[in-house]
């Protein structure tokens, strides 16, 4: 005999709970049905990655590994234009000094300038949005063709920048045109667009805790105290992708080289930037291959570069709990 227990066991389920129990159940043909709908409405953009992005990465890769001029076809070369690059091609190298010393200069200057103004809009205060506006507008106009003549124009002999200094009787130089000064001036365009990492910046003062710095007000810490040990830690994780943005977007830097120098890299290659050097191979020389190869030594240093920041990074970010 069975049990009233196992009886009851037995018997069919029945009422709400059964219910929705066949209600969680899914078919297989149902979530193909659904897969395949979600696959549809990703079509345009699967598309657009692998057409737009994927496809042009890979095939740059292997134009990297051929001579081509953009008129006839691609010739197999191996690692002609690799060996050429960093045994034949002292301009080559020039393009990789000047362009990390360029980074060097630009991508810690512009986050101090960023930081700096960032602390003070963080108080409350009156018209503080209409300040926040009129420091992220530069940043909003880009590096366009038009700002870098403009900029250009400004530290020209004749330019606001001379005319400004001689009203004090200090005699201006030719900024745009002296090797020792051009890449300041091009240095000065990046921290004038300040105002991306400043919002973000702000963002991240937002998230501090205003507990910890009353509490080190109560202990007697100053205000130097506070952003040293309070304001800078919490800081880190944003200073750290400030850093990457900002590195990564130095080295990409094309059109302030172009339009502030002469065009070819002059003063005396002095604005001889990587991506200027990498078009006129490109463009004006139409070495198409040797173009590839040195995109893809970018893509790899930027990738070295970034996962040795991001390595360092457990030594000086401190993330919160």
């Amino acid at each position: 005999m069975s049990s009233p227990t196992s009886t009851l066991s037995a018997a069919p389920r029945s009422g709400p709970g059964a219910t929705a129990a066949k209600k969680a159940k899914v078919r297989p043909g149902g979530r193909r049905r659904t897969n395949g709908a979600a696959y549809i409405m990703l079509s345009p953009w699967i598309l657009g990655t692998v057409g737009v992005l994927l496809l042009p990465l890979l095939y740059s890769l292997y134009l990297s590994f051929t001579q081509y001029d953009l008129l006839s076809q691609p010739h197999w070369v191996g690692l002609q234009n690799y060996r050429e690059m960093f045994t034949a091609d002292p301009r080559f190298v020039h393009s990789v000094w000047v362009t990390v010393q360029y980074v060097i200069a630009s991508a810690p200057l512009k986050l101090l300038m960023a930081l700096g103004v960032a602390l003070l809009l963080a108080k409350p205060r009156r018209g503080q949005g209409l300040y926040r506006a009129l420091f992220y507008l530069p940043s909003l106009l880009g590096t366009s063709v038009a700002i870098a003549i403009v900029w250009q124009g400004t530290f020209d002999v004749n330019g606001p920048f001379n005319q400004f200094l001689n009203l004090f009787g200090i005699k201006g130089g030719a900024w745009v045109s002296d090797p020792s000064t051009v890449r300041w001036v091009i240095v000065g365009l990046a921290m004038w667009q300040f105002g991306a990492p400043m919002v973000i910046f702000l963002a991240g003062l937002k998230q501090i805790p205003r507990e910890l710095y009353e509490a080190a007000e109560v202990d007697g810490a100053g205000t130097w105290r506070r952003f040293w040990s309070i304001t800078l830690p919490a800081l880190s994780p944003v200073i750290l992708f400030n850093l990457v943005v900002e590195m990564i977007g130095a080295f990409q830097a094309f059109t302030p080289a172009q339009l502030v120098g002469d065009g070819q890299g002059g003063p005396v290659d002095s604005t001889l930037f990587y991506t200027l050097y990498l078009y006129q191979k490109a463009f004006t020389e139409q070495q198409m291959g040797y173009a590839a190869a040195m995109a893809w030594v970018l893509i790899l240093g930027l990738s070295v570069l970034t996962g040795l920041l991001f390595w360092s990074s457990r030594f000086w970010v401190h993330y919160g709990d």
